[in-house]
């Protein structure tokens, strides 16, 4: 125990100065927002502006460290701290990849509030151009799908370039492969003369419909997502049980031979079986 205990606490000191140098770039970035007046100064303590900046400095994929430290406590060994330390990339790879489908999704909403905005706009009488620029200009910067193309389609569309062009360019951010058939539109518009307020109506059906069943496709699939993390979180379940009924299962896991290889098997066979259940999760919402 009294060897384990400094080895927890250099982990968990290791911890904080990581959540500190996390914290340092959200702290620079909101001084330059608040000198180029995008935030209001507030003067004097407020419990609500120390909380989001505490929420701003956690990392949550550290928590698989702190969780680690105190099963190695808890079992007198190291290797609950090892393992959670490998678990960190894991778990931030895993939350990266969360908040790009949760980008994704966002930005596909927003291609479709784009085409049924700009439709609206060209049947009160606008331009094309002129209608384009007045929704984007209406949606938050950065937002309406358009991603890191927007400045290039607002020129566009102001200065008559190629809009088509620009569009497909802001197409290539994920979740607006949308304005590839806002594109479409607006070149049979242009060259063809039909009617662009009406194919924009038929593009946002067509995405409203797709997004529809992709969200139906994924509240079925919660069953299945649900059923796995029941499965995944067992062994937790089985070794609470086991200690709080005094059998020492962690002791017995981490300081016997016996124990280390059911721990080693287990362990293998548990990320199999997450991976598995993963991928034919991805499989169902592929197809």
């Amino acid at each position: 125990m009294t060897g384990v205990a400094p080895v927890c606490a250099a982990a968990v000191c290791a911890g904080a100065a990581a959540w500190l140098v996390g914290g340092r770039e959200q702290s620079l970035r909101r001084a330059m927002l608040m000198l180029a007046g995008g935030e209001p100064t507030t003067s004097g303590p407020s419990w609500g502006r120390l909380l989001n900046t505490a929420r701003a400095r956690v990392r949550r994929e550290w928590v698989c460290l702190v969780v680690g430290a105190l099963v190695a406590v808890v079992g007198e060994s190291v290797l609950p701290l090892a393992a959670g330390a490998a678990a960190v990339p894991l778990a931030a790879r895993w939350l990266r990849a969360r908040k790009r489908a949760r980008e994704r999704a966002w930005r596909a909403g927003e291609v479709i509030a784009l085409c049924g905005a700009v439709a609206g706009e060209l049947r009160a009488g606008l331009q094309p151009g002129q209608a384009l620029r007045r929704v984007v200009r209406g949606f938050a910067p950065g937002a309406g799908g358009l991603g890191s193309a927007e400045g290039a389609v607002m020129s566009a569309a102001r200065f008559g370039g190629d809009v088509p062009e620009a569009l497909l360019q802001s197409a290539r951010e994920p979740g607006a492969e949308g304005l590839v058939g806002m594109a479409a539109c607006w070149r049979v518009s242009v060259d063809g003369g039909a009617g662009l307020a009406s194919g924009l109506d038929r593009l946002e059906a067509a995405l409203r419909a797709e997004r529809d069943q992709r969200e139906e496709l994924r509240a079925q699939l919660a069953g299945a997502r649900s059923t796995a993390l029941v499965l995944a979180l067992l062994p937790v379940a089985g070794l609470l049980i086991g200690t709080a009924l005094g059998a020492g299962p962690l002791w017995v896991l981490l300081h016997t031979p016996a124990g280390l290889g059911c721990l080693m098997a287990g362990g293998l066979l548990e990320g199999l079986g997450v991976f598995w259940a993963g991928r034919i999760v991805r499989a169902g919402e592929d197809a």
